[in-house]
């Protein structure tokens, strides 16, 4: 069987309007999980004991299920147990499943990112008495969330993915049209090709953007940098000065 052009290219009229499906879908999930994932990071942080102990186990499960398993968890067992459950909407579902996933991976970017400030800048502002509120809003967390970016954009990327798995609830979205599509035509190569490619765009666009961002936001430190050498080459040079004068 060769490869059929013209079909291959009339594939994309008929999935592209599924992409919005799609993208709703990973944005929503994501800002569940982030949510989610700011407060497993609050509670890997604290003082109590038992609130680490529970962050821990959280990241822990549901970064060792697969995505499958945890949907099929909470749109099929879950109103097993909880009868006000059923009739749960299956976009519902699939949102809450891969936000909770997402969440345990996500928690421990922020985890990294939040350890990955200088300690002396908080104690800086401590001795200022600076109050903790604002220490965390103003120093903390824009550095954390210079450094958290890549990874999580890296998360958010593996989640545009993974909600392709959502067809396995009923929901059409990309995947499940190809699916569809390619049963009908049985052109399985043009079909898979095309929902690969389509994919493929998407993920290129969001990287694109995400580049923005992050240069918008490391801007503000790049000037810092700029000035802190500026300000420290007259000292140099009047070391240099001085060095010549006493020899």
């Amino acid at each position: 069987m060769k490869f059929d052009f013209s079909y291959f290219i009339s594939l994309f009229g008929q999935l592209l309007p599924f992409v919005p499906v799609t993208l709703l879908m990973a944005v929503v999930s994501m800002a569940l999980a982030i949510v989610l994932g700011l407060a497993i990071t609050l509670l890997e942080l604290s003082k109590i004991r038992t609130l680490r102990l529970f962050a821990k186990f959280y990241v822990s499960l549901f970064r060792g299920m697969p995505t499958l398993v945890q949907l099929f968890i909470v749109y099929y067992g879950l109103p097993q147990i909880f009868p006000a459950l059923r009739g749960i909407p299956a976009m519902l579902a699939a949102l809450v499943g891969l936000g909770f996933k997402e969440s345990s991976y996500l928690a421990e970017i922020f985890r990294a990112a939040i350890g990955s400030v200088e300690e002396g800048q908080i104690e800086a502002g401590k001795s200022l008495n600076i109050k903790s509120s604002k220490l965390f809003f103003h120093v903390l967390l824009p550095q954390a969330t210079v450094n958290a970016l890549p990874a999580t954009g890296n998360t958010f990327v593996s989640l545009i993915k993974e909600t392709s798995l959502a067809f396995a609830l009923g929901i059409t979205e990309l995947f499940a049209e190809g699916r569809m599509l390619a049963g009908d035509s049985f052109r399985y190569f043009e079909t898979y090709v095309a929902i690969g490619l389509l994919y493929w765009a998407v993920i290129i666009i969001y990287s694109w953007l995400q580049g923005i961002l992050e240069k918008a936001l490391q801007k503000p430190y790049r000037r810092i940098a700029y000035v802190t050498n500026q300000s420290s080459e007259p000292i140099r040079e009047n070391r240099s000065e001085a060095n010549l004068e006493t020899n």
